[in-house]
Parts: structure tokens; C-alpha cells; sequence
């Protein structure tokens, strides 16, 4: 099986599902796959947001051999995530480790949506917590980018405890008077939304992600309410105060540089 950065590689040709522009492949990896046309921004694997985002050569990987494994014993579930890891080359839906944004030290967390819709499990959990306690310990400021479908149905409440275990880790770094910013893609939704997503001290997010816990069919149903168009994507939790600011994929790097910087200044100051 290919791998999702493979998938793309050996085609020429990539149409907008926003606009319907058909772009050379090699100019949308150039523009960080996003439409030339409209703006419209591709998903990209964890990879890719690292490549795009962190100073080169500097990134580090840690923990890149964390698996889950069974703990249900969930029909199929060992096949999926073979499955998964053939495809993506990843050991789970998170990579982890240190590098430098705009010159600036940071630990760094991209969730890898590719991998079981980035589902998080116990090994997300684990890599992510780890990273956390990582960045208390050498004293850095820590960005996750966010994509997920949520909590891992094969995993159960395991899955869910992951929600408390990650907060918990956060809730040390912020004792620790650490930096923790969050970048949410397209989608974050579930019970990565409901605890570490929306925890940061800045939320950042791409332009139209999709962002929220349940769908708008089980909101509407529930709250027995027509819902307003688009009230899960970017712009309207802006709007109403949830996301601090939207950036376009290409402006993260100097977004992200002018945050960590500033922090860096008024903690050595």
C-alpha cells in the first residue's frame, strides 16, 4: 500500500473541491498545498506540517515508536492499525519532538489525520503527554496542531481517559509558566476538541477548519434547533471568541516565530 505523501506524488494533476481549479501538482506542494485559486487548504499529513513549519534540520523526533495495542480486543482492530501504520509510516496518529520555529526552540506535536482519521487512542495520548512533560522539563513552550475525529471507538473509555491524562499534563506546564499554543486544522472534532484542543493559551486556527464535539445532525436533533450555516468552521469561533486568530497556512511559520518570541523575551527579561 502507498503512503499518503505517496499518493499525491505520482499524480500530475489535483482538482479544487472548493473552486474546481485544476492545479499542477508540483505548484500546490510549492504553495504548501493550498488553492492558488481560492485559498481552499488541502489536508496534509503530520509530516508535511512539520516539513512546512519547522525550521529545517532542526526537528527531532521523540517517541516515534509509541504503539497501542487491543485493549478491548476489538474485532479487526489489530488489521487497522497495521493497516494504518503501513500506510502512513507512522507508529500512531501523532508525531513528537523538538525544533526551532523562526530560530525559535519549541517541542512540537501534528496529529496525522491520515492515520485512523487521527482517532485518538492510548498512544496519542501517551506521545502527547510525554511531549507535554518533555517540555516542562527542558522549560519550552510546546504548539500542537490539532486533526481528529475524536476519541478511538476501539479503544473505549481507554480512549476517553486520554481526555483527563493530557489535561492533566497541561495543567502542569501551566504551573510551570510554559507557552502552550494550539493550531486547529481541518477537522478537530470530538474528544480532542472537548479537552487538550481548546486549551491553550493561544488558539490559532487554518482558514474554514471544522471545529466542534458533535456533528450538526446530533446538535440539531438534541437541542431540537436549526443551527446557522457554518457554525462549526473557523470563522464563526472566531467570531464568537473560541479561536484567538485565523492564519493561512503560509503565514504560520512567522505567526508562530512572533509568538514564541515574544514569550521567549518576557520570560528571559
Amino acid at each position: 500500500m502507498r503512503g499518503a505523501e505517496e499518493e499525491t506524488a505520482g499524480a500530475m494533476w489535483e482538482k479544487c473541491p472548493n473552486c474546481g481549479k485544476v492545479i499542477y501538482m508540483e505548484d500546490l506542494m510549492e504553495n504548501h498545498k493550498v488553492c492558488p485559486g481560492c485559498g481552499y487548504h488541502f489536508r496534509i499529513t503530520g509530516r508535511q506540517r512539520i516539513n512546512y513549519t519547522v525550521d529545517e534540520g532542526t526537528f527531532e523526533e521523540f517517541n516515534g515508536r509509541v504503539m497501542g495495542g487491543n485493549p478491548l480486543d476489538f474485532p479487526g482492530y489489530e488489521e487497522k492499525l497495521k493497516s494504518a501504520r503501513d500506510f502512513t509510516g507512522l507508529s500512531d496518529a501523532v508525531i513528537t519532538g523538538t525544533g526551532k520555529i523562526g530560530g525559535n526552540p519549541a517541542v512540537v506535536c501534528a496529529m496525522d489525520g491520515f492515520f485512523m482519521m487521527g482517532s485518538m487512542g492510548a498512544a496519542v495520548g501517551e506521545k502527547i503527554t510525554r511531549a507535554v512533560e518533555k517540555a516542562i522539563e527542558l522549560k519550552l513552550p510546546i504548539v500542537i496542531f490539532t486533526v481528529s475525529g475524536g476519541a478511538r471507538m476501539q479503544e473505549g473509555l481507554v480512549s476517553l481517559m486520554q481526555m483527563a491524562k493530557v489535561s492533566g499534563a497541561l495543567a502542569r506546564l501551566n504551573e510551570a509558566g510554559l507557552l502552550y499554543i494550539t493550531v486547529l486544522t481541518d477537522p478537530t472534532t470530538g474528544g480532542v476538541t472537548a479537552s487538550f484542543a481548546m486549551l491553550g493559551d493561544i488558539i490559532l486556527a487554518e482558514p474554514d477548519a471544522l471545529i466542534g464535539f458533535a456533528g450538526k445532525r446530533v446538535i440539531e436533533s438534541t437541542v431540537k434547533q436549526t443551527l446557522p450555516e457554518g457554525f462549526q468552521r473557523a470563522e464563526f469561533l472566531l467570531e464568537k471568541g473560541f479561536v484567538d486568530a485565523i492564519v493561512p497556512r503560509h503565514e504560520l511559520p512567522g505567526a508562530l516565530a512572533g509568538l514564541l518570541s515574544l514569550h521567549q523575551r518576557e520570560v528571559t527579561a
